[in-house]
């Protein structure tokens, strides 16, 4: 058969993974989760290991949502009233009133003309740079931006591509003043939070630098903020980078599927920007949108986030997280310090990030352990991910585990 051939390849291939401690191996199945209650979060019971609980400390649902019953309500009445899917494409049938809704509200949460959904925040990013890049345009990215700005900048093969060393404005206004001449639109593309390590980007001296260098580009510097991390998780009103750095971006891109607890990505900005888009982005155009039940569920996550009682959840995320910031530096760990629930675990090395992810395992402790190609070389760590639905209790928990790991 053909097929012998590809897979005597491709197993060769996937043997080197493992062999070099690379490969991310089979996936946890989650068969069951256990309500929070009596001082502790929730509790997750995993296929293959009986009814052994474990505290999620690897997810991006910052805000703890996704288990609140008027977020399933919210969920339950759009499938109701609509269906469980859209149907089609949005350009042929499958445009909803919530899908509208959403846009709406996502635009007067960022204070942005419109917005348009897509069906996730990689599809976003995608179908944000690709259809911007043209043959006179010119890239400028961070060195640690996610996969999929990198992929994004693949395939507009714009004419000239720019890298600068991660969070370096000198080294990204060097990257400008280099491209004037060259180019007729430059795109300064950054993530607001890197996702591997917690930190943001210095967002008002990136749009101060793009500002200073738009009248030398014909078409301009557009600043292009890939903010999924940030958004609803850093920020006083959980508005993200651009609120925790005082400043503004030309198109900012989020996503649904991590602090707002549901799915799909989204891009905000000015109407003629999103015009466009909905004309010539393939990710949009070509690939069905979330569900009007989700869009539902969205809308509900966005108007807790935007009200008093948001502000509530965020006090309590920021607290859990310097509680557990606190925790690993007592405890004589390394991290990177920053204001995000990314908490990161620096090992630097491979083999003693997989051993101690094995470790925590044991004791009832999910984590991500992260080595290369998805950080650098030296820059192996773990990853813990704070969420608003951890207590105190399950915090010190974690941390008295860590302090007595003797690997």
């Amino acid at each position: 058969m053909a097929l012998d051939k590809l897979n005597q390849a491709l197993s060769s291939h996937v043997q080197q993974l493992e062999e070099s401690g690379r490969a991310k191996g089979k996936e946890k199945v989650v068969r069951k989760i256990i309500s929070p209650g009596q001082g502790r979060g929730p509790r997750y019971l995993l296929e293959g290991y009986g009814d052994k609980e474990f505290i999620r400390m690897n997810a991006n649902s910052y805000l703890g949502l996704s288990l609140r019953q008027d977020m399933i309500d919210a969920e339950e009445k759009g499938a109701k009233e609509f269906g469980v899917g859209p149907g089609a494409v949005r350009f042929i049938v499958g445009t909803y009133t919530p899908h509208i809704n959403l846009e709406s509200r996502l635009a007067r949460f960022h204070d942005r003309q419109e917005g348009m959904i897509f069906s996730s925040a990689y599809a976003t990013s995608l179908g944000v740079v690709y259809p911007l890049t043209t043959k006179e345009t010119v890239l400028i990215s961070d060195e640690l931006n996610h996969n999929c700005i990198i992929n994004a900048i693949r395939l507009g093969k714009p004419i000239a591509k720019e890298i600068y060393q991660h969070n370096n404005m000198e080294e990204l206004e060097a990257a400008l003043k280099k491209s004037v001449g060259k180019a007729k639109r430059a795109l300064v593309i950054t993530d607001g939070i890197f996702s591997m390590r917690g930190d943001h980007a210095p967002l008002d001296r990136l749009t101060e630098i793009c500002e200073k260098y738009n009248d030398h580009f014909e078409e301009g510097v557009i600043s292009i903020v890939d903010d999924s991390h940030g958004v609803g998780a850093i920020g006083n009103t959980g508005r993200g980078t651009e609120e925790y750095t005082n400043s503004r971006v030309d198109v900012l891109i989020g996503t649904l599927g991590k602090a707002f607890g549901v799915n799909g990505g989204y891009v905000v900005s000015s109407s003629e920007v999103i015009t466009y888009l909905r004309e010539t982005a393939p990710t949009y155009v070509y690939s069905n949108p979330i569900t009007v039940s989700e869009c539902e569920a969205a809308i509900r996550a966005v108007d807790i986030l935007d009200s008093e009682e948001g502000r509530g959840i965020l006090k309590h995320l920021s607290n859990m997280t310097g509680r557990f910031q606190n925790g690993l530096k007592d405890a004589g760990y390394e991290t990177i310090e920053g204001a995000h629930p990314v908490v990161p675990l620096m090992v630097r090395d491979t083999q003693k990030t997989k051993a101690m992810v094995e470790y925590l395992s044991e004791k009832g402790i999910l984590a991500t352990g992260l080595s290369y190609p998805v950080v650098p070389q030296g820059d192996e760590e773990i990853r813990f991910q704070v969420c608003a639905d951890h207590t105190e209790q399950d915090i010190d928990y974690v941390l008295d585990v860590l302090k007595n790991y003797k690997g």
